[in-house]
């Protein structure tokens, strides 16, 4: 009975040691503070230059800045989980826990910041128009009577409906891939979002010549990181890491070589807290 004793004690003591070391052996906790956890950050997936899943990982702009705040929470590339946030379901991911924080064109707006928290801003873009190269719009009035796309969730195409070209016929997609799939082949006219997502789809290689940027300047879109709200700790963070990005120049890099080969003209870098109206 004495061995049967001890073998259970010892078999209790042994499921406990296993289960602190996979619920607390690391040195890391969620808000990276080092160690070995991962951290899931949202992105998109299918944004050329800003959020792009390919074969080889991920790259963009978005990927690049959300790399550079999470190596200054502690957290190395080899730790981030990416998962896609698509526009319509950023402020669920991040009131759910699903993400920790999301970089994927997320424009702060008074809405937005009622369900979450934003650290940045972190780029300053302007909605605009992208039409096929031979179209005649030249301007956003041009879109009464005609076909305008964008993706479910989006402010964009509302604002153009709302205050520019009401007789516009609004056509809300999934994804802005399905939007080009569309301009390209003539069902629909022109699509609008902001001109840094734009120029990523006009300057890949299979769209070279096709499509072209209107060149308006309709809105100015302050992007920011999405944290869960009251998060103020982890606000506090990524604003110092997005800060010493500009300072040490990594921020300058990204720009060049995510939007470079589109001959994006960007707006020199916000600064925290200076939300463009």
């Amino acid at each position: 009975m004495k061995v049967r004793k001890v073998t259970a004690a010892a078999t209790v003591a042994l499921a406990l040691s296993v289960t602190a070391t996979a619920c607390g052996g690391s040195n890391k906790d969620d808000n990276g503070s080092g160690g070995g956890k991962k951290i899931t950050i949202g992105i998109k997936f299918d944004q050329p230059g800003l959020g792009l899943k390919t074969p080889d990982g991920y790259t963009g702009f978005d990927v690049d800045v959300a790399t550079y705040v999470a190596k200054e929470l502690g957290y190395s590339a080899d730790d981030i989980q990416w998962k896609e946030t698509p526009s319509a379901d950023r402020e669920t991911a991040l009131e759910r826990g699903d993400v920790k924080f999301i970089a994927a064109s997320y424009s702060i707006n008074d809405e937005r910041q009622k369900k979450v928290d934003f650290a940045g801003p972190y780029l300053l873009a302007h909605q605009d128009l992208l039409v096929r190269s031979d179209d005649k719009i030249t301007k956003a009035t041009d879109l009464n009577g005609k076909k305008l796309c964008s993706v479910t969730g989006s402010t964009s195409a509302q604002n153009v409906k709302k205050t520019i070209a009401p007789k516009a016929q609004l056509k809300e997609y999934g994804t802005y891939s399905e939007c080009i799939d569309g301009l390209s082949g003539g069902a629909v006219d022109a699509l609008t979002t902001d001109d840094s997502i734009l120029a990523g789809y006009a300057a890949q290689d299979q769209y070279k010549g096709k499509f072209k940027l209107a060149g308006l300047k309709l809105t100015n879109e302050n992007y920011g990181i999405g944290i869960k709200k009251g998060d103020t700790k982890l606000k506090d963070k990524i604003n110092k890491a997005l800060e010493k990005m500009v300072k040490d120049k990594a921020w300058d890099k990204a720009v060049k070589d995510n939007f470079g080969p589109a001959h994006y003209k960007n707006e020199p870098a916000p600064k925290i807290g200076d939300i463009v109206k």
